[in-house]
């Protein structure tokens, strides 16, 4: 059981819940309020009919769903969509269809993204002249290779 309260309020009062799948899930999945198809290659904002509020020093996160990509070739857009704790708004996931050929229909309550929730840190900036070394230094993007 966890400490972390989340407030959530439905916008539409026939959509679930977030609800965890099974025990020890890291993600709560969430549904489409709407029916929506997506064409190949074409992406659309499906909302949730959820709002949250989070407590301040939390982030929740909307992951894809690994069976939707795998099946049908659908993700996000931006992923892991980013939900701050001042946020209020309905959420709402960009989902977009990879699939070169199939299109895709989702059915209003059909899962379509996961929320993982996470403590978050703030930085500090610190300006210097200099950055200490690493092993790695400023060697880049891809720089690690493949093993």
């Amino acid at each position: 059981m966890s400490d972390l309260q989340v407030l959530i309020k439905r916008l539409d009062p026939d959509v679930p819940l977030p609800k965890y799948s099974k025990g020890g899930d890291a993600g709560a999945d969430i549904v489409t309020r709407i029916d929506l198809t997506l064409e190949p290659g074409e992406r659309a904002l499906a909302p949730t009919g959820i709002a949250i509020a989070l407590p301040n020093g939390y982030a929740a996160f909307a992951h894809p769903r690994s069976g939707l990509a795998i099946k049908h070739g659908v993700s996000m857009v931006n992923t892991p969509g980013t939900i701050d704790a001042g946020f209020r708004g309905e959420l709402q996931v960009i989902l977009i269809n990879l699939d070169p050929r199939e299109s895709i229909s989702f059915k209003r309550g059909d899962r379509i993204a996961q929320l993982v929730f996470q403590k978050v840190e703030h930085a500090n900036f610190v300006e210097v002249e200099e950055l200490p070394g690493s092993g790695r230094a400023d060697a880049g993007f891809g720089s690690t290779g493949r093993a």
